[in-house]
């Protein structure tokens, strides 16, 4: 017999309208803002391998967890997307209802301790709209990311100029999106299609594994998602070795580099830590640091606030951004 099921019929959703949000407009850097000083002897060298992959015509892709959104930086990888340099990001599933709601109502996150004791954390009727647009995508063949920036411009949201989503799908850069079930507010919703939603989103990882495909020479950032983002770069790194492998092919030359906050101590990041030690377990470190590219690539840790770190990359990349820009 199958277990018995929540009804998500009883739900009571409420519109964006009621709930406090703890970020607005006011909290999207501008490129030309003043951010926080960032310096490190290694930030340049990563700033030329990327420019090295983008006049080679390389990958340099970006996976990034929600906060790159919360903390106000979206302009920035926008405009990195508008200049072709990245080509490819991954999101975990939280940073597309962010973007998502930035864009339809210029705020979005809540207090999870606020609403959580109501329950009515999650529920908001707007922010299942996304579910409305994973369910077309999927009818259509399309990733979980796309279907999403393609609502937002389509539908001409009143901010969609700081959106991530809408920028990809205008731009035609791959703006993937790997969920994990239960995840995230929008599988509350009664309007969640699980097959939708699986879909979609395993679109989205082999829309990525193609483009890991074409890693050698290029750049892999890590900004911020310590699960997602080495796990299914991991797999998808994985499946592009065992084909390159049987073609008598190599990809083991390219550039990584983590942004994150962990302060990793004496560790050598270039090194795996002993299984006894708690940094062993830290995905980014043994996963994206050392163990995928020891065999010819290279490796930066780079620990810092994102509103420090992403515009000091950004400028030593493109160079400094005037007002007129």
């Amino acid at each position: 017999m199958p277990y018995p099921v929540f009804d998500r019929s009883q739900l009571k959703l409420k519109p964006l309208a009621e709930r406090v949000h703890d970020m607005d407009l006011s909290t999207i850097l501008h490129l030309t803002d003043d951010t926080p000083p960032f310096d490190h002897p290694d930030l340049p060298t990563l700033a030329r391998r990327i420019v090295d992959a983008h006049r080679r015509g390389g990958q340099v892709i970006l996976m990034m967890g929600a906060h790159v959104i919360k903390t106000g930086l979206s302009r920035f990888v926008i405009d990195l997307l508008e200049r072709g340099i990245i080509t490819h990001i991954g999101m975990n599933g939280a940073g597309p209802i962010h973007d998502f709601e930035l864009a339809l109502i210029g705020a979005s996150t809540e207090s999870v301790a606020r609403y959580i004791r109501e329950g009515q954390f999650g529920l908001w009727q707007e922010t299942g709209r996304i579910n409305e647009a994973i369910r077309a995508g999927a009818q259509e063949g399309l990733g979980l990311g796309e279907a999403i920036g393609r609502m937002i411009e389509q539908e001409q949201f009143p901010h969609r100029d700081i959106s991530i989503l809408a920028a990809g799908y205008r731009l035609g850069v791959p703006v993937t999106v790997h969920v994990g079930i239960g995840y995230d507010i929008i599988h509350e919703h009664p309007n969640c299609d699980p097959a939708a939603l699986g879909q979609t989103s395993y679109r989205d990882f082999l829309t990525l594994a193609h483009t890991v495909s074409r890693l050698e020479g290029g750049v892999l950032l890590n900004f911020g998602t310590a699960v997602m983002g080495p796990e299914v770069y991991l797999k998808a790194l994985a499946m592009a070795r065992n084909v390159a492998h049987q073609r008598g092919e190599r990809i083991n030359r390219f550039t990584t580099a983590v942004f994150d906050l962990l302060d990793l101590g004496d560790a050598d990041p270039h090194r795996e830590a002993p299984k006894d030690d708690p940094r062993y377990y830290y995905r980014p470190y043994k996963t994206i640091l050392v163990r995928t590219v020891q065999d010819g690539g290279e490796s930066f840790y780079f620990r810092g606030d994102h509103r420090a770190t992403l515009p000091a990359l950004h400028r030593l990349v493109v160079g400094p951004t005037t007002n007129d820009e």
